[in-house]
């Protein structure tokens, strides 16, 4: 059974980290809001990347604030070449993470049934 911390995890969780840097510090527009990676995940011959984030706080739409991320996906990657030792860099692509807007509408849901059955 091979390791399941491979080096395209490594490398997945490299690249999350100072996206994550570079989207904070680089990237300051405060049309962006807050914005979390949620999960990268990478290709296996290591070229391409989908980068998933969730978007805390923001002043514009989720569709906005990830066609701003995928239009400076260049100079992201750009950056991320200059602090990473990799052969090749990935193509970045952002995709909003509806996870998180999931999980609350469903503990919403639940905690209605709760009360529902509380109060019978």
């Amino acid at each position: 059974m091979p390791k399941e911390f491979s080096r395209t995890q490594r490398v997945r969780e490299l690249i999350q980290r100072e996206l994550a840097y570079l989207i904070q510090r680089e990237m300051g527009d405060s049309h962006l809001g807050l914005i979390t990676i949620s999960e990268v995940e990478i290709s296996p011959d290591l070229k391409e990347a989908r980068v998933y984030i969730t978007i805390l706080e923001s002043n514009t739409s989720t569709e906005k604030t990830v066609q701003s991320l995928n239009d400076a996906a260049g100079l992201l990657r750009h950056h991320l070449a200059q602090r990473l030792t990799l052969r090749t860099t990935p193509r970045l692509q952002f995709v909003y993470d509806s996870s998180l807007e999931t999980g609350n509408r469903l503990l919403a849901l639940i905690d209605s049934i709760k009360s529902d059955n509380q109060n019978s």
